[in-house]
């Protein structure tokens, strides 16, 4: 989820959209575009996408981010974005498309779920006022923005299974935010700090070893229902790692972790 400007709403593409705006959109294999858009794509991965696919590829953490992620640093950024890598052939498909469609519809990314609108976070400069915002942008080739089906942000999530999904993403938009400034100093991403935030985040089988086969559980109390939880629940230990990295890196206090 990329963070946005306020002064540079106006000059964003796409159509703003609020939560009571009704946009039209249908995808369904009829279309002459379908599956046209699952290629040559900048598609962001959030942690929760990552802990689906994994699971729906049944891949440990360590195998799936090698095989399927690049991990980019854009310039006046403090923390990496996770792509999906592409298919080595000459139209850079998704790795997961087939004629038939997709091979891993019913895990599938929240960028996917949530197409042809686009979110973003709109930044402010108090920490914790930001605001996720929405932008009805299909590709000009899109034949199902021409589609009778009209529905509001929230029927289309229900739609298509993603209420969860933007969930998940908007309370990781919550901590990427932090990142607009600089926790590092000299020693930069590439430094302990770093990767022990990037494990929190994308690599849920690391940080569970970290949790429950270091020291971890002797220097932090953790109450034992929620101990409990971390040990089988990626999704609660995923939601855990967003407030280590809270406290672990910017001294932000967590009702979970206690010295």
């Amino acid at each position: 989820m990329k963070s946005i400007d306020p002064k540079d709403m106006n000059r964003l593409p796409g159509k703003p959209l609020a939560s009571s705006d009704r946009f039209r959109f249908r995808c369904h294999e009829g279309l002459e575009c379908f599956n046209r858009c699952c290629r040559n794509l900048n598609l962001f991965l959030y942690p929760y996408d990552v802990i689906r696919l994994r699971k729906h590829l049944d891949l440990d953490s360590d195998r799936f981010l090698d095989r399927h992620v690049d991990v980019v640093l854009r310039e006046g950024n403090f923390f990496p974005d996770v792509l999906l890598r592409m298919a080595d052939n000459a139209s850079k498909t998704c790795p997961f498309l087939s004629e038939k469609g997709c091979t891993v519809y019913p895990d599938r990314p929240d960028t996917c779920r949530t197409f042809p609108v686009e979110q973003g976070l709109l930044f402010q400069e108090q920490p914790g006022s930001e605001e996720i915002v929405s932008f009805f942008r299909p590709p000009d080739f899109c034949l199902g923005q021409h589609e009778d089906q009209e529905l509001t942000l929230d029927q289309w999530a229900e739609d298509q299974q993603a209420v969860t999904y933007n969930r998940m993403t908007a309370r990781w938009a919550a901590v990427k935010a932090l990142f607009h400034n600089d926790p590092w100093g000299p020693e930069g991403i590439d430094g302990p700090k770093g990767k022990m935030a990037f494990m929190a985040a994308y690599n849920i089988d690391r940080f569970r070893d970290f949790v429950f086969q270091s020291s971890f559980l002797k220097r932090y109390r953790i109450k034992k229902a929620l101990a409990q939880k971390l040990r089988v629940s990626d999704r609660e230990l995923m939601l855990f790692g967003f407030d280590w990295i809270r406290y672990f890196v910017w001294g932000i206090a967590s009702k979970n972790i206690r010295a």
